[in-house]
């Protein structure tokens, strides 16, 4: 199969990543069995799943948990609400809530929509006063149209959340006579007042939050931490929508960069190293060529865009001499000239009370060879079915420390970040049999006084997609998103959290032929597990698995 036989047959995936500006926790859709809507969204496991799927099916729901809210006082405020038919973004302004105070607990974000008909998987965001605070994509409707939500911990941005801001959203989208879904989205905030006999302290959040507009950029002189969090995506509707099947130019493969599929999300402080990381393979709504494996259950992170979080707390002394800086993202792998990729940016600072000035120095700086390597084997010649191959092999790895004396005492930082990746892409002539094999991994420690962080991050995708007989197309996948992270003190373990969040999938349909004769089935399950401090009780565990779009399985075990 051809790039434009299978990932077009559907349409490419039209985000609008041109027309963008740029977690701790996971975000989800709500829960359903506290916010149930609608005669087609209720769950009923014992339900018999229809023969194939049909012109309704349940709405999208994800196995991740709802963000927990404190037991205090809340005040809610509607930030946007639109209908998205083109690329106009929505433009409104945002007051604070008067009646919930000044020191928050919590604020949780909500994005509700719908939408019915026929439209693509669209890319959207959310800002307030140009700082991002939602990236998310669509589901694909049904005829009958369908609903779902998305919530978000958006605490850390209490310094844009705590004065008036101009808020923009956008969901690019394109309405016809054939593509006829208008995404109707409301978001809303919701903030829980900070109590500390209710157990709901006022966290520490950072003291400013800065959009990177634009490369330069002036910092506090007091800075006494600072992290950058990037909302890097690859879309736009081009092959870096798929940039980790992409091939060398001499491979005979329909999405072609020079260098293969390796990609790394780099970010730079005055044109030096600063940060390196591992791009989320994303997969959106649409993806894979088969939206029967997304309609009920999306792939993780697709309706909650997680930001790459880099620690440059060992460039603060620098970036502190009260002059413009550049602070700049790129990936590594893009070919030259190409678009595709988006990464919108926040600054994140903390700021040392005690003094109105903070001085020290960058003391480290040590930088691996990058490494990026793709061997083509061609397939046989004459040999029915015979396969190419495309392995490839990249990695990088970066130490940066860097010494502080702040008002009370030096305090030296330390962050060691190492990223892999490993990849086996098999595929036809004529691309009518397209398998990919893949792992990342993002290894990350940071040391700041005498508190050490470990973060171990793991990302799989094992797929394959075929156009047999009759234009039946059927995609097989699974899809791994798993991290580990412990906190040590003195060399002892205070904290560990774990998270493990796998979808499986197995869907088919006929090509090329109008909707009501696709004849489609599919199977979906996503498992999701968080262990530690990061889920409540220390345990969350749930299974949810559809057939033919109807709710067979929602399974809790803690």
């Amino acid at each position: 199969m051809t790039r434009h036989r299978i990932t077009g047959l559907l349409g490419a995936l039209a985000l609008a990543a041109g027309t963008l500006a740029g977690a701790a926790g996971p975000a989800a859709a709500a829960d359903p069995a506290a916010r149930e809507s609608g005669a087609h969204a209720a769950a009923d496991p014992a339900a018999e799943p229809p023969a194939e799927f049909g012109s309704d099916w349940h709405d999208p729901l994800t196995a991740a948990p709802p963000v927990a809210r404190p037991a205090t006082r809340s005040c809610e405020v509607t930030v946007a609400e639109a209908q998205f038919r083109d690329y106009t973004p929505y433009v409104g302004n945002y007051a604070p809530p008067a009646a919930c105070g000044g020191t928050w607990a919590k604020v949780v974000l909500r994005l509700d929509g719908k939408v019915k008909g026929r439209q693509y998987d669209r890319l959207g965001h959310l800002s307030l006063g140009g700082v991002e605070i939602l990236r998310t994509s669509t589901p694909e409707p049904s005829p009958d149209g369908i609903t779902w939500s998305v919530e978000k911990d958006v605490t850390r941005y209490r310094d844009t959340l705590s004065r008036p801001q101009p808020v923009e959203m956008l969901i690019g989208n394109f309405v016809d006579d054939t593509y006829t879904g208008v995404i109707d989205v409301k978001a809303t905030l919701t903030f829980y007042a900070a109590d500390r006999d209710r157990n709901a302290p006022d966290p520490d959040t950072p003291d400013r939050v800065l959009p990177l507009t634009t490369p330069s950029v002036t910092t506090p002189r007091n800075t006494e931490r600072l992290l950058a969090e990037v909302y890097a995506t690859g879309s736009g509707g081009g092959c870096e929508e798929y940039w980790y099947m992409t091939t060398p130019d001499a491979a005979p493969y329909s999405c072609k960069a020079a260098d293969g599929p390796y990609r790394e999300v780099r970010i730079s402080v005055d044109g030096r190293l600063a940060g390196i990381a591992a791009p989320f393979p994303t997969v959106w709504t649409g993806g894979w060529s088969n939206p029967f494996l997304w309609y009920v259950t999306p792939a993780p992170r697709a309706f909650d865009v997680q930001p790459i979080v880099y620690d440059l707390t060992p460039y603060a002394a620098l970036l502190n001499d009260g002059r413009p800086h550049r602070i700049e993202v790129s990936v590594a792998g893009v070919p030259a000239g190409q678009s595709g990729w988006s990464t919108p940016t926040n600054l994140l600072l903390w700021q040392d009370e005690g003094r109105t000035v903070v001085t020290g120095s960058l003391t480290r700086h040590e930088e691996g060879e990058p490494a990026n390597s793709s061997r083509w084997t061609p397939a046989a010649p004459g040999t029915p079915d015979a396969r190419h191959r495309l392995d490839t092999e990249g990695g990088h790895r970066l130490t940066v420390a860097g010494r502080l004396d702040t008002s009370h005492g030096r305090v030296t930082t330390t962050v060691t970040r190492a990223v892999r990746n490993t990849s086996v892409h098999r595929w036809t002539e004529g691309e009518n049999q397209d398998a990919l094999t893949a792992s990342w991994t993002d290894e990350e420690s940071v040391t700041r006084g005498p508190t050490t962080v470990r973060t171990a991050r793991t990302y799989t995708m094992e797929g394959e997609t075929t156009l047999g007989a009759g234009d039946r197309l059927r995609t097989v996948i699974a899809l791994g998103d798993r991290a580990e992270t412990s906190t040590l003190r003195g060399g002892r373990t205070v904290d560990r959290t774990r998270l493990d969040d796998r979808y499986t999938g197995d869907a088919s349909y006929t090509a090329n032929v109008p909707r009501d004769q696709r004849h489609a089935v599919g199977t979906s399950s996503e498992h999701y597990q968080l262990y530690g401090s990061a889920a409540g009780g220390g345990c969350y565990d749930r299974t949810l698995t559809t057939v033919q779009g109807t709710v067979t399985v929602d399974r809790r075990r803690c």
